[in-house]
């Protein structure tokens, strides 16, 4: 079982590696062993390309041979985060790969609810006499697919909320206008996340007194889809926002117009239910992860309606006399690091 263990974390560890690439998919690593070493390992390419088991897969026939390959794969075991899908997609099914190559064994993080899969992965296996394990590293593998198993079982995306605060709470100041609170090394992070997740989304507050670009401008990586709620269209075309840098969907009570860029769309009743129509409607788009970056209004919007999953607030060694009061979640965090001068505290939903 200790053995069971350290090849998942490794697994998760080459899971991650896709993050902000696989998406709608999940994030899946695979390992290899045969006679207790490393044979062949891989994580999920971008969207529509092969699978981690796959990639695993090639991998072990990339350094053996693959004549070699497959003859260690019938005493192998293949570590894998999530079960093997069971149905064609953009790929083949990856648990009749794995029964035609004959593994020995398939050690399963847990299982995967998608429709399609849900057991029937696990079944094939279990139906070509395959010894199978599920549920090693259980609550870490799902952890990690939490933006897929969201989209699967929620019908909308996973939903983070970001914002820096003063040391006694404050978000902004009371007049408007931009004021740094987090420092550089926070800004550089905000990036990375950026790169790693689906979706951006400001109000029209943010648009107008920030314009902000929402682009990836201090990491490598792909832009996010960047999303505005602007109820009247009162954000000008030449905002930061409609720089054709990304894909840019507005929200809004007018007007209706699909374009490759610039999507409008128009919600009725607008204010009503208006994060969860909001977040449907991104569902339908395939977006999976979105961060809400907007301000306080927004923000607590989302709170208010209890559609969030996760909470990023970075708190700054500043203290102001006065300002704009930060969001309330009221709940303690679940985790917090530094991040330079800065303290970064995680919240979690659920």
């Amino acid at each position: 079982m200790v053995h069971d263990e350290a090849y998942m974390r490794r697994c998760l560890d080459l899971a991650v590696l896709g993050a902000g690439t696989v998406s709608p998919n999940p994030m899946v690593g695979a390992v290899i062993v045969c006679d207790g070493q490393i044979i062949g390992e891989g994580y999920t390419s971008p969207y529509g390309g092969p699978h981690a088991e796959v990639n695993a897969v090639r991998n072990a026939m990339h350094m053996l041979g693959e004549e070699e390959a497959l003859q260690r794969f019938r005493r192998a075991t293949i570590y894998v985060s999530l079960e093997p899908c069971a149905h064609h997609g953009k790929t083949p099914p990856c648990a009749d790969m794995l029964v035609r190559h004959q593994f020995a064994c398939v050690v399963i993080g847990c299982l995967d609810p998608f429709a399609k899969v849900n057991g029937q992965g696990l079944q094939k296996l279990q139906d070509a006499d395959i010894d199978t394990r599920v549920g090693v590293l259980e609550a870490e593998c799902r952890f990690m697919n939490r933006r897929f198993f969201t989209r699967i079982t929620q019908q909308r995306p996973y939903v983070i909320l970001k914002w820096a605060e003063t040391s006694n709470g404050l978000f902004a100041p009371v007049e408007p206008g931009q004021a740094w609170i987090s420092n550089a090394a926070s800004k550089q992070l905000v990036h990375k996340w950026r790169a790693e997740e689906d979706a951006v989304l400001v109000g029209t507050a943010t648009a107008l007194l920030d314009n902000p670009s929402l682009t990836v401008r201090l990491r490598k990586g792909r832009n996010p889809k960047r999303v505005l709620i602007d109820r009247d269209l009162v954000v000008p075309a030449e905002a930061a926002l409609y720089d054709g840098e990304a894909e840019t969907i507005v929200f809004n009570a007018k007007e209706t117009d699909w374009q490759a860029k610039r999507k409008l769309i128009a919600l009725e009743n607008f204010p009503l239910y208006l994060p969860q129509n909001i977040l449907y409607q991104l569902y339908l788009m395939d977006v999976q992860s979105i961060i809400i970056e907007g301000g306080v209004k927004t923000l607590q919007l989302f709170i208010d309606a209890g559609v969030w999953d996760e909470a990023r607030v970075f708190v700054s060694t500043a203290s102001w006399d006065q300002g704009i009061a930060s969001p309330a979640l009221n709940r303690s965090p679940a985790s917090s690091v530094a991040v330079g001068s800065d303290t970064l505290s995680y919240y979690f939903n659920r």
